[in-house]
C-alpha cells in the first residue's frame, strides 16, 4: 500500500512540493503545544533555483554528455561518485549541474534524451523541530518516563525502566547523525563522541580511503570540511544528539534513551537547509563506514525533510538497507496526512525506514504533527522535549539546555531505542531491530488509524 501511494503522489511532489518549517517554527522554546505550525496552505517545493541533478545512464558518450549540458546551457559544478556508490557497482555516479535559468524548465528539457537515466531539483531540506540528572529527577524529562517510572507521566519511551533493569547501551554501538553538526565537547555529550577509527586526527591525509581529510567526528557536508560543530546555530542538530545519547547518571543535565553510544555526525544542514546532493553524500558516508570500514552502524537519525520525491536520495537510503542500517525518519510538521500527500524522506518505501510522529506528554497526537495509517510508524515523545543546547555566554560557546518541539524531537527517541536494543541484542540485524521497536509498542488512543502501529514507542523491554 506505501508503495502504490507513493507512486501515485510522486509526479505530484515534484510539482507542488511539501511545506518545510522556517527556522523560526521549527525551534519552539519553552513548553507547551505548538499549533501554530499548522498550516492551510503547502507551498512550492523548496530547491536550489540554478541547480539540477542529472544520473546519465552507464557508458553514456563524452558527446551525449555535452549535448545534455548545452541543451541547457549547464556547466558541471561537481561530480558525485561517493564509496557507497562505487562498492554498489554504480561508477558514473550523480552529475550536478549549474544552469543560467530555472531548473525545472532545464529538468523538462534533458528528460528522455539519450543517455539520460533520470533529472531532478537539488531539493532543499530544514529541521522538523520546532537517572541522577537533574532534568530527568526534576520531572521536566518526560519523554523518558512511563507508567512504572512516573504514573503522572506515562506516555514517555519507559527508558527508566530499561535503566532500572541496568539495560544503557553499549561503546560498540555507533549511531550517524544526519542533521546541522552537532557539540561534541557539551558536558552531557563527550564521553559518548564517536570518533571514526581509521582516522588519525590532525595529519592532513585521508587515511581510511574515503574521500575526506581528518574526518574524526564525522564530516561538514555544507561547509566541505571536517569542521562538524561551527556554533550555536547547531542547536538543532546538538538537541537531537542529547536525546539518542547523552550521559546519564553523571549528575550534569539530561539523559539520553541509551547512556552509553557512539555518536557520529554529518552536517548537511545549514544556514539555507539542506541539498539532496548533500544528504545523498551525507547518507552515503555512513553506508561506507559500515562496509568498507567495519564500523558497528546501527542507525541513522534524519529529523528533517522538505522537497519533493528523489530516486537519486532513495537510491542512497537503499544503500543504507543493503549495509544494515536503519534509516529513522521525522514524519513532518504540517499537521497532515501523508497517506494523502507524502512527505520525504519519511515517506521512501524502503525497508529500513521508520517514520516517526510526535506526541504530547497527555498520550495525543501532537497539534503539529504529520500522520499516516500506512506511511508512519509509530508515535513517540516530541512536544516540549528537554536536551543538550551550545549555548553563547560571555562570548564563549557553552554547554545548556533547553526544550524544543517537533516531530524532530521524537525521531531520537526511536533512534536511541535503535541503539538500546542493538546493545542487548548485539547480533539483530536492522530489520530485526525495525521489528522489535514497532511489534513493542504502546497502543495509543490518538495514534489508532493515524499511523502503521497505532502505538508509541515503549523500550521497557528491551
Amino acid at each position: 500500500m506505501r508503495r502504490l501511494i507513493l507512486l501515485i503522489v510522486a509526479f505530484l511532489a515534484v510539482m507542488t512540493g511539501f511545506y518545510s518549517c522556517s527556522e523560526q517554527e521549527d525551534f519552539i522554546a519553552g513548553e507547551g503545544d505548538v499549533s501554530a505550525l499548522k498550516k492551510a496552505e503547502v507551498p512550492a517545493a523548496s530547491h536550489v533555483p540554478n541547480e539540477m541533478l542529472v544520473k546519465f545512464k552507464s557508458g553514456v558518450s563524452e558527446e551525449q554528455r555535452a549535448m545534455v549540458l548545452e541543451r541547457v546551457n549547464g556547466k558541471v559544478k561537481e561530480k558525485i561518485v561517493t564509496s557507497a556508490m562505487a562498492h554498489s557497482g554504480d561508477r558514473e555516479g550523480i552529475t550536478l549541474v549549474t544552469l543560467p535559468g530555472a531548473a525545472m524548465e532545464a529538468i523538462s528539457r534533458v528528460k528522455g534524451l539519450p543517455g539520460v537515466e533520470s533529472a531532478e531539483p537539488n531539493f532543499l531540506y530544514t529541521h522538523f523541530a520546532t537517572s541522577n540528572d537533574p532534568y530527568y529527577t526534576n520531572g521536566s524529562l518526560w519523554g523518558m518516563y512511563g507508567d512504572a517510572t512516573s504514573p503522572s507521566n506515562a506516555f514517555g519511551s519507559q527508558a527508566g525502566e530499561a535503566w532500572a533493569a541496568g539495560k544503557t547501551g553499549s561503546a560498540a554501538v555507533y549511531i550517524g547523525i544526519i542533521d546541522e553538526g552537532y557539540m561534541y565537547t557539551h558536558e552531557d555529550l563527550a564521553a559518548n563522541a564517536g570518533v571514526n577509527p581509521g582516522e588519525i586526527a590532525g595529519n592532513g591525509k585521508d587515511d581510511d580511503g574515503n574521500g575526506y581529510v581528518d574526518d574524526v567526528y564525522g564530516w561538514d557536508f555544507d561547509g566541505n570540511n571536517n569542521t562538524i560543530f561551527d556554533g550555536v546555530d547547531d542547536d538543532h542538530g546538538t538537541h537531537v544528539a542529547g536525546t539518542i545519547g547523552a550521559v546519564g547518571g553523571n549528575s550534569k543535565g539530561v539523559a539520553g534513551v541509551v547512556w552509553n553510544v557512539k555518536l557520529l555526525g554529518a552536517k548537511f544542514l545549514g544556514r539555507r537547509g539542506g541539498t539532496t546532493a548533500n544528504a545523498i553524500k551525507a547518507v552515503d558516508y555512513f553506508t561506507d563506514l559500515k562496509q568498507r570500514h567495519g564500523l558497528n552502524i546501527v542507525a541513522t537519525n534524519n529529523s528533517w525533510g522538505g522537497g519533493g520525491y528523489s530516486s537519486l536520495l532513495e537510491a542512497a537510503i537503499v544503500r543504507a538497507n543493503n549495509a544494515g542500517i536503519l534509516f529513522i525518519a521525522a514524519a513532518g510538521n504540517d499537521g497532515r496526512n501523508n497517506d494523502a500527500t507524502a512527505s520525504y524522506p519519511s515517506g521512501y518505501d524502503v525497508a529500513n525506514v521508520i517514520a516517526v510522529a510526535s506526541i504530547t506528554n497527555t498520550g495525543g497526537l501532537s497539534s503539529f504533527s504529520n500522520y499516516g495509517a500506512t506511511t508512519v510508524d509509530l508515535g513517540a515523545p516530541g512536544s516540549a522535549i528537554y536536551s543538550t543546547l551550545p549555548i553563547s555566554s560571555k562570548g564563549k560557546v557553552v554547554s545548556g539546555y533547553g526544550s524544543y518541539s517537533g516531530t524532530s524531537m521524537a525521531t531520537p527517541h526511536v533512534t536511541g531505542a535503535a541503539a538500546l536494543y542493538a546493545s542487548t541484542n548485539p547480533a539483530a540485524s536492522a530489520s530485526q531491530i525495525r521489528s522489535a521497536i514497532l511489534s513493542s509498542v504502546v497502543t495509543t488512543a490518538s495514534l489508532s488509524g493515524k499511523c502503521v502501529t497505532g502505538g508509541r514507542l515503549n523500550v521497557s523491554g528491551y
